[in-house]
């Protein structure tokens, strides 16, 4: 099991400083803080088969409480404490968990904020029954252990799949996206394979700035189990990562592009001189961006394709000074090619679908319930992304089939967007897609259609929609128009 890993290395390094956050964590503290929670939630009624959401502010806390869930034998989802209330229902009630942990600091869903306030009242019914349990860490911090009364506590989360440890949405949405389940084994195949080329261990700190609930295979699991160190930033600005890297002497930084570009801007004097790598992931990132950090800090960026069905299959180590724009080369490990619409390999420099198969691929999605072999193409993982690939194996993204829309790293689902807008009475159809953004790099635009008589202001709706939608999420230009091209069988024509 996956929490074994961190178990052994703390077994080797005990001493050695696992997180520093608000506190400096060793592999010790943190190995016994993981074991005296798997034993309260077992004790609270947390049992093999469960499927248990894990939501709450980046640190050794949240950490903890994903390994400890997995210690239960449960299957972990990591949440975000960005996302509204509205939203961490539907991920709750769309993938039937069975309870959700939570620090706290994010919002409750709905149908257990009852429970909640019987609670706070001093009323508290039988282990088990809907909660919350509350659990003291200790630092004093309390989290809150709430079970969903709408699913069935003898019912296996995904049986289909065998050993699962942990699912994530494909884009921390529900709607459109799917559940992604990977098996213990299947973690512990990834996050070898990429280790062959990070080569990281107990000499490197991280410097962490991503959501842990969005990262957390290819990067807090590979980290801990390689007996690294992980120095969380509270927040992204630069001056923060700047102090935090320089204070903990970082070697190894993994951002978005965002993170890179708000380095590059820093106009203080001061440099990274413990920062040995670069690497940039979520999306795509230009050259421009690239040389202006190096020409800042005298590092090059490398650029990486980390996907949560396959895991980190391509990185760009080799030509980060020369071609930064292009994504790198597959892991040993790995194949990857650029395929036509009928399967067949694109000759050098032609542009196709990436391909991509290795081990440690996801193992199903739950809904619907499919096995990894019902979703491969001859053999191969579709990403959904047109590349190109050079005669040397140099891999370049060029396109999205998807219509996913990107917004620093956060991903977007169009049909998430659109089906709040239509709930607003004076909405009648909307289209949703992503415009370019100099900072951002993408963001939200909507097309509206309003209902016959119908008037709205566009604040109005952008507010309507910020009280359902994460931040990244709303949109940032809304378009009246009357009328919206869709097909014969009445969907909509996206451009």
């Amino acid at each position: 099991m996956i929490p074994s890993l961190l178990y052994e290395t703390a077994a080797h390094h005990p001493n050695h400083i696992a997180i520093y956050d608000n506190h400096e964590i060793t592999y010790a503290q943190l190995s016994e803080l993981v074991k005296s929670t798997s034993q309260a939630l077992k004790e609270e009624g947390i049992r093999p088969g469960m499927g248990v959401g894990v939501m709450g502010k980046n640190g050794h806390q949240f950490i903890a409480m994903a390994f400890a869930v997995m210690d239960c034998g449960a299957v972990v989802m990591p949440i975000s404490n960005q996302l509204k209330g509205a939203e961490v229902q539907d991920i709750v009630r769309t993938a039937r968990l069975h309870a959700i942990l939570d620090d706290q600091n994010g919002p409750v869903p709905s149908f257990l904020e009852k429970k909640v306030k019987e609670v706070k009242s001093g009323e508290r019914g039988e282990r088990g029954n809907g909660g919350p349990v509350e659990l003291v860490m200790p630092n004093g911090v309390t989290w809150r252990l709430s079970f969903n009364l709408e699913v069935d506590k003898d019912k296996t989360f995904a049986p289909h799949v065998k050993d699962a440890a942990l699912i994530r949405f494909t884009s921390g949405t529900t709607g459109v996206s799917k559940g992604v389940i990977l098996s213990h084994q299947s973690i512990v195949e990834r996050t070898e394979a990429a280790n062959k080329v990070l080569q990281l261990g107990p000499e490197d700190t991280v410097v962490w700035v991503l959501s842990m609930a969005y990262h957390f295979v290819v990067s807090i699991i590979l980290y801990l189990r390689y007996g690294c160190s992980i120095a969380v930033c509270d927040s992204f600005i630069a001056d923060t990562i700047i102090d935090m890297t320089n204070r903990h002497n970082g070697t190894f930084f993994y951002g978005s592009p965002m993170h890179i570009r708000l380095l590059a801007s820093d106009r203080t004097e001061q440099m990274l001189p413990s920062l040995k790598r670069v690497i940039s992931t979520s999306t795509g990132i230009s050259q421009a961006q690239c040389e202006a950090f190096f020409k800042r800090f005298n590092i090059p960026v490398s650029q990486a394709y980390g996907i949560i069905e396959v895991g980190l299959p391509v990185i760009n180590f080799e030509k980060s000074k020369t071609a930064p724009e292009a994504v790198g080369y597959a892991l040993p490990d790995y194949e990857v090619e650029i395929v036509n619409d009928e399967g067949g390999v694109q000759s050098p420099g032609v542009i196709g679908h990436l391909a991509m198969r290795g081990p440690g691929m996801f193992d199903a999605y739950l809904e619907p319930p499919k096995g990894r072999g019902e979703v491969m193409q001859n053999g191969w993982f579709m990403t959904g992304d047109l590349a190109s690939k050079q005669p040397d194996g140099l891999i370049k993204i060029e396109g999205r089939k998807k219509s996913m829309i990107n917004v620093s790293g956060n991903k977007v689902f169009p049909e998430e967007v659109e089906a709040v807008l239509n709930q607003h009475k004076a909405v009648h159809l909307s289209r949703v897609s992503g415009f370019q953004h100099r900072f951002l790099g993408e963001c939200v635009q909507a097309e509206v259609m309003l209902e016959n008589g119908q008037e709205v202001d566009v604040e109005s709706l952008i507010g309507f929609c910020r009280e359902r939608l994460s931040t990244y999420k709303v949109p940032q230009k809304i378009q009246f128009v009357k009328e919206l091209p869709m097909t014969d069988s009445g969907k909509i024509i996206r451009s």
